[in-house]
């Protein structure tokens, strides 16, 4: 059984930052992709940033420049430092975790709520 859970959400000020952290345990020999995804309000999942096991990065372009990825191996984590943030950045970050046979895992999410 694989688990992923997140943790790291919160309230926040526009301009401010958040720091979120995922990680994956269980019985996964190999972690060919992971990183974080959001839904908004009323929208569909979309990505946020994702870092492949060769270290390629996906990433929105709503987020270059304020969002940092950050994957570990050894520890089976993956960090996601929001800076800059927006209310627009508003809604449940998930973790995304992309295993053998191209089996999904996902964490229950958590919520970055930007606002005054």
């Amino acid at each position: 059984q694989v688990q992923v859970v997140e943790s790291g959400g919160g309230l926040v000020q526009p301009g401010g930052s958040l720091e979120l952290s995922c990680l994956v345990s269980g019985d996964i020999f190999t972690i060919y992709n992971m990183g974080w995804y959001r839904q908004a309000p009323g929208k569909q999942r979309e990505v946020v940033a994702t870092r492949d096991i060769s270290g390629n990065l996906v990433e929105d372009d709503s987020v270059k420049g304020r969002f940092t990825i950050s994957r570990d191996n050894a520890k089976r984590t993956v960090n996601l430092q929001m800076n800059n943030l927006k209310p627009e950045d508003t809604a449940v970050y998930f973790c995304y975790v992309l295993g053998p046979l191209g089996k999904q895992y996902w964490g229950r999410g958590t919520l970055v709520n930007v606002s005054r």
